[in-house]
């Protein structure tokens, strides 16, 4: 059975009183004996509070993100964010915050050996999978707006692709000198996709926005922009509307029934790479 690397129970804290784990079997536990059973599938659930409605990823979701991602079509970003990331570091922890199916990550991962890898998200469906992603990879279900359940300056790296950005918290827990590399869509993204099926619009100012959120804790050290066109089959257009947040609404999915050719797409993000102020 899939279980947490040792290096990601040494980093997690209890969310109820904030001390140190054991690894008991299969339960980890706090000396306060709080107590929290690894799930079948290998990750950990330490949420002791319920979540709104339309916020964790559905099974459908999931499932059309790890069958999209399988296919290569951000393979190229992969490629990109692995990169800058080894250039960063070469071993300690690397937190992925709204790891999801853990993709990003166990590219990571294979990149640096000497590094273990602890996937946070709030859906414990995608987590079923980023728990399997990679032998050095651990998995826990947290709410990332909520203060972490994670030491603080453990991490020596943290990840935050297409996920919510709390500044504060990647601050804590990166150690001093670290990096937090962002991945956020630009303009045009996926732009073609609004003519065939309802996606969101990226909104302008979002890039001013994120320097904004973060020039609190960070410091921006690099900036790239990766931009392709790409030709998509219908079915590919159909797992990238799924999988985002339009899969939350599936009366708003009947229109890619229509979508019976390949359409042409723009592909549009930025890699932002922060190092946290002294």
């Amino acid at each position: 059975m899939t279980t947490l690397p040792d290096a990601v129970v040494e980093a997690l804290r209890c969310p109820l009183c904030g001390s140190p784990f054991d690894l008991d079997g299969r339960t980890l536990r706090c000396p306060s004996r709080h107590s929290f059973d690894l799930a079948r599938q290998g990750y950990v659930n330490l949420l002791h509070a319920g979540i709104p409605a339309g916020t964790a990823d559905t099974a459908e979701m999931v499932a059309a993100r790890a069958d999209f991602l399988a296919a290569g079509h951000y393979a190229r970003l992969r490629d990109r964010l692995v990169q800058v990331t080894a250039a960063s570091a070469d071993g300690g922890l690397v937190v992925d915050a709204g790891a999801g199916t853990g993709y990003y990550l166990a590219g990571v991962l294979d990149r640096l050996p000497a590094a273990a890898g602890l996937a946070l998200d709030v859906s414990a469906l995608a987590l079923r999978r980023a728990a399997k992603a990679h032998p050095r990879l651990g998995a826990a279900v947290w709410n990332l707006w909520e203060p972490w359940p994670v030491a603080s300056e453990s991490a020596s790296v943290v990840l935050n692709v297409f996920a919510p950005r709390n500044g504060a918290e990647f601050r804590r827990v990166l150690r001093p000198g670290g990096t937090l590399l962002v991945v956020s869509p630009e303009r045009g993204h996926l732009a073609e996709l609004s003519a065939v099926a309802p996606v969101l619009e990226v909104d302008s100012r979002k890039e001013e926005r994120l320097g904004a959120a973060l020039s609190e804790h960070f410091e921006l050290a690099s900036r790239d922009a990766l931009r392709e066109r790409v030709v998509w089959k219908p079915e590919d257009v159909s797992r990238a509307v799924r999988m985002g947040p339009t899969g939350h609404h599936p009366g708003r999915l009947a229109a890619l029934a229509e979508v019976t050719e390949p359409v042409e797409v723009t592909l549009a993000f930025s890699l932002s790479e922060y190092r946290r102020t002294t």
